[in-house]
């Protein structure tokens, strides 16, 4: 008769995993060639200035790496939208609280949260730029209105999750009101608020692009105006790869592996 060792066990789901993530990484990998190929026979049949090659773009991205203003565009960007997430993260979560303990308070500025989350972030700019000209405040706020609605919506719709039950009791035992959203509201929302989060970040790092190429003078949407002004199809493709490869690594170097870490105790089997 086989007895099977607990090592034995452990091993068996973990060699499942490394295979599961090789397969999918060929995939991606796949998908990745597929798209480069594409690209190739579009560019051979379309002129440079207006599908450039991929060998094209890589040779002006390594002639934009070689350049001093390189890494500072790319901070000044980065900068501007951590900027305008974190003043989103610190009105949107406690106002998102706020709404979601208050039935009357959620009733009463609902129509607010519909208006600012239909205006665009292309007539946010336009008014950062009558407010605030040609500054860092005026891609910080079209970046903070276009994430602090997400954010706020996203914990105003968590805490309508939060149970009965821990409520009422925290309503006999007469637990202070700010226990009540720290203790109950806060941990319940925190999944919403990781979801809205996500999202904001990655609706952030395409807004400041239109907020840079309107009212900024660095940065990279400013520098893609500046290739799309001069017709450098090339380096507007390099700019853009260059931010999508950016927000690609945030996502799967910090955000995924943040929120396995801090959920891991959804996913845990119980005993």
């Amino acid at each position: 008769m086989l007895v099977r060792t607990p090592e034995a066990m452990l091993r068996r789901p973990r060699a499942g995993v490394v295979r599961t993530h090789g397969g999918t990484l060929l995939q991606r990998l796949a998908l990745i060639g597929l798209a480069l190929a594409a690209w190739q026979i579009g560019a051979l049949h379309a002129p440079s200035f207006v599908l450039p090659s991929p060998a094209r773009v890589w040779t002006a991205w390594t002639g934009l790496v070689a350049t001093p203003s390189f890494a500072a565009d790319l901070g000044i960007t980065l900068g501007r939208v951590a900027a305008g997430f974190a003043l989103a993260a610190l009105v949107g979560l406690p106002l998102g609280l706020a709404l979601g303990a208050s039935r009357a308070l959620g009733g009463f500025f609902e129509p607010v949260l519909t208006v600012m989350n239909t205006v665009s972030s292309a007539i946010w700019a336009i008014f950062a730029l009558i407010w605030f000209g040609l500054s860092n405040w005026t891609t910080i706020f079209v970046v903070f209105m276009t994430a602090m609605p997400l954010i706020l919506t996203n914990v105003w719709q968590g805490t309508r999750t939060v149970s009965a039950e821990h409520l009422e009791l925290a309503r006999t035992f007469r637990m202070p009101r700010r226990k009540v959203l720290t203790k109950i509201y806060l941990p319940t929302i925190l999944p919403a608020f990781f979801s809205g989060a996500r999202l904001a970040i990655g609706f952030g790092a395409r807004v400041v692009l239109v907020a840079e190429s309107l009212g900024a003078s660095s940065g990279i949407g400013y520098r893609l105006r500046q290739a799309a002004d001069l017709v450098q199809t090339d380096q507007v493709f390099a700019w853009t790869l260059t931010l999508v490869a950016l927000m690609i690594g945030l996502e799967t170097l910090v955000l995924k592996p943040a929120e396995r870490r801090l959920f891991a105790w959804k996913k845990a089997s119980p005993a």
